[in-house]
């Protein structure tokens, strides 16, 4: 299993609209996807007591293979990305992960 996470940056001006993220943007994300998407998963940062947490919100998307992922990507990349503004105007960091356990 691959598993892509976008995580979105806190700091100082960043914002991030978790329902449009929610109810739009993940729509977006499984219909574009489709079957290639086996699961998607959202955490919202809430830190420690005292400190702010380091991202505003993780996205994950899981995938069958590396291949499934580049596909999925190359074709609808383009759409999810246009739609980024909408929800947030801090610039992602993303990981591809191996899913061990």
């Amino acid at each position: 299993m691959i598993k892509i996470s976008v995580m979105y940056p806190g700091g100082e001006g960043r914002t991030f609209d978790m329902a449009y993220y929610l109810e739009t943007h993940i729509a977006l994300v499984r219909r574009l996807l489709g079957a290639r998407l086996k699961g998607v998963s959202v955490d919202r940062g809430i830190g420690i007591p005292g400190s702010p947490a380091p991202y505003l919100a993780i996205g994950h998307l899981l995938f069958d293979s590396v291949e499934d992922l580049q596909a999925a990507l190359a074709t609808h990349g383009p759409a999810l990305m246009a739609d980024i503004p909408n929800y947030t105007n801090s610039q992602s960091a993303i990981q591809v992960s191996e899913v061990k356990l």
